[in-house]
This record gives structure tokens, sequence and C-alpha cells, in this order.
């Protein structure tokens, strides 16, 4: 019997994960005959070719927590490792759940890890728990150097750093597209933010430290994104009279053609694995501020040559970054950061890092 290469991704949420995952997932159907993908959401099956989709009949709207959705499809891996345990299983999400029923149906199981353990394995228990279990996985792929040494230091288990693949190309030709967005206003500082409305984005630091620069400087902040920290945030900006000046929009298809517009691009994480937002500001030539959170900011940005890093958290010394981009705005500085980072950016070259994906893919579908 044929193997099939098995790619769980169980919920799929339309983040930068997601953008990963679309254009991995692609690039192993394109390139291997028999790919099948597990997913309880239907929403996104357009975005892939060559791939065979086992969805649940019935679809799952946003009341079906993760759980649902990780159990039905958990059966659905089940049911065809049943039939054929050579299969290979390339799992997105749910990697615990799926290197149980790997090893103990005997198939060969590579785990993909995208943010830091220090936003999923915060208490002594959970850590326990994954460094058991992750010994049993066939290879675990990281996607920052970092996150690699977090790996062998939290859980004692070795993994293999592959950068997030960035296609360059793609962003700049989308930032092209027409806009008429008049809430960025000239002679005055353009900021903008891009990511998921949630605890971990840390939104608030970043309100905060605009309400204090406000002080200093005429400034207009754009906010793209949707979650759960909607409503908190947009309350912020109403009770602090910020209205004027940060104005927040939901998730967007093309988020390029509004980086395009700004003059500086700040990430406010508490953690993270490898944000692309950050490698798509610096591929449109834009300057970085970046909390300096585990894990990716520090990386990408080479410890600060390639933009600046503020203390994860700390919404003065955030503002205090904000003020002085602002006063060396035209300066050599500013000028010779942003284009130290564009050049850094061959590190996550498209090709090269889904080659390395597909080398990894082909040597477990060959064991």
């Amino acid at each position: 019997m044929e193997k099939k290469l098995i790619i769980f991704m169980p919920s799929i949420e339309g983040g930068g994960v997601e953008k990963n995952f679309f254009i991995i997932s692609n690039y192993l159907a394109d390139k291997i005959k028999n790919v099948t993908l597990i997913t309880a959401d239907k929403k996104f099956n357009k975005k892939f070719s060559k791939i065979k989709i086992i969805n649940p009949k019935k679809i799952f709207n946003k009341n079906h927590g993760r759980i649902i959705k990780y159990l039905y499809c958990l059966i659905e891996l089940i049911k065809i490792l049943l039939k054929n345990n050579k299969n290979l299983v390339l799992s997105f999400q749910a990697n615990l759940y799926c290197i149980i029923i790997s090893k103990i149906l005997g198939s060969n199981i590579i785990i993909r890890a995208n943010s830091s353990p220090s936003g999923w394995a915060k208490n002594f228990f959970k850590r326990k728990i994954f460094t058991i279990i992750l010994k049993f996985a066939n290879s675990i792929i990281v996607n920052s150097q970092d996150l690699k040494v977090e790996f062998k230091n939290k859980f004692s288990v070795p993994a293999e750093c592959i950068y997030n693949p960035l296609d360059k190309k793609n962003i700049i030709k989308k930032s092209k597209e027409n806009i008429n967005f008049s809430f960025f206003k000239k002679n005055i500082l353009k900021i903008i933010t891009v990511g998921r409305l949630v605890d971990q984005k840390d939104h608030l630091t970043l309100l905060k430290a605009l309400k204090v620069a406000k002080c200093k400087l005429r400034f207009s902040a754009l906010v793209i994104g949707s979650g759960i920290k909607d409503k908190i945030l947009k309350k912020f900006i109403i009770n602090n009279n910020l209205k004027k000046e940060i104005k927040i929009i939901k998730f967007q298809k093309n988020p390029y053609k509004y980086l395009k517009l700004a003059d500086i691009f700040i990430l406010s994480s508490k953690f993270e694995g490898l944000p692309n937002v950050l490698l798509e500001a610096l591929s449109l030539k834009k300057f970085v501020i970046s909390s300096d959170c585990l894990t990716g900011p520090r990386e990408i940005l080479d410890s600060g040559k390639g933009g600046i890093l503020f203390n994860t958290g700390n919404y003065k010394d955030l503002s205090k970054k904000i003020i002085y981009f602002y006063n060396n705005y035209n300066k050599n500085i500013i000028k010779k950061k942003i284009a130290y980072g564009y050049k850094r950016l061959f590190r996550f070259d498209y090709k090269l890092n889904l080659n390395k994906y597909l080398k990894l893919v082909i040597i477990h579908l060959n064991k």
C-alpha cells in the first residue's frame, strides 16, 4: 500500500501561523504525490491544491471550541492510520495527542511548534508532560534558533530550526494594490500594528505607550486585527480620548497595502515563535519596534541592529522608543537600521526553507 503524508491541522483561524501552513502544505503537495489534510474547518478549502481534504459533514461554528475540532480530527487520524500505519503524520496542532496516537499505531510523526513554550507550558506539570511525550516524536520542527534552544532547555529534546518561508515578491506585489485610506494624514507619524486581538499580542501595552507619546508628538496609529480583546481595546481608546489618534479595523486579507503607507511597524507581543509580521514589515522597508519577547524578534532584528527592541510589557519603555524614532526619523541611524533589516531577510528565503521541509518529509517517508 502506498504511503501517504497526513497533514494534521484541526483548527484554521486565518492568522500568521495559517499563512505558513498554507504555503508549506501546498508546496509539499506539489512535490509529493499522496497528501491528505485533516481539518475541522471548511472555509479555507479553496486555499489548497493537489490535496485530499478530510472535513466533517457538519460545519463547526465559532461556538465549537478547539477540543471538539481536535476530537473529530483525531478520530479521522486513527481511521487512516489503522488502514496503513506506514503513513507519515505532519502535525501543526494538537501535537501531544498526535504523537500518542501515531506511536500507539506504529506510525512516524513530525511535529511543528510555532510559539515559545513560555506561552503554553507555564507550569511544572505541563512541562513534565511535554518533556515525556515530545521525546517520542520522530522529528520536531521549530521556526527560530531561540525556540530550538528553549526546547532543549525546557524539554531536553532536540529540534530542527526551519525558518518561516518568506514570499517577499508576493508581499511587495500585494502592497501595490490601490487604497483610499484618509486616516493616515500627511505630516504626522503613521504607526501600524497587525495581529489577532488576543492577550498574547498585548495591544494594551501599545495603547498605553501611545497615550504617553501623545504629549510629545502627533500620530495616527492603525491596529489591524480581530479577536476577543476588541471591546476592551476600544473602551481604552474612548476612555483615554484617543479616538482621533487610534483606529482599529478588523482582520484584512491584504494588510500590506496599509503597511506600505506607514512609517513604523510596532509589535507588542508577550511571546512569539517567529513573527511573520516583522518579516513582512521589513520586506516593505518599514522601521520596526518590537517587544524583546521569547522568541523571534531579537533573532529577526539581530539584537537591535535591524530595528529597536523594548522591554516586553513595559509601555513606558515603548513610548520612549517611539519618541526616539520620531526625533530621529530622517537621520542616518534610522536609515541604516532599515537597510540592515532588509538585507538580512535572505535567511528566510522562500524556496530555501520550503526545500528543508521537503527534505525532512522525504527522509521520514522513505523510512
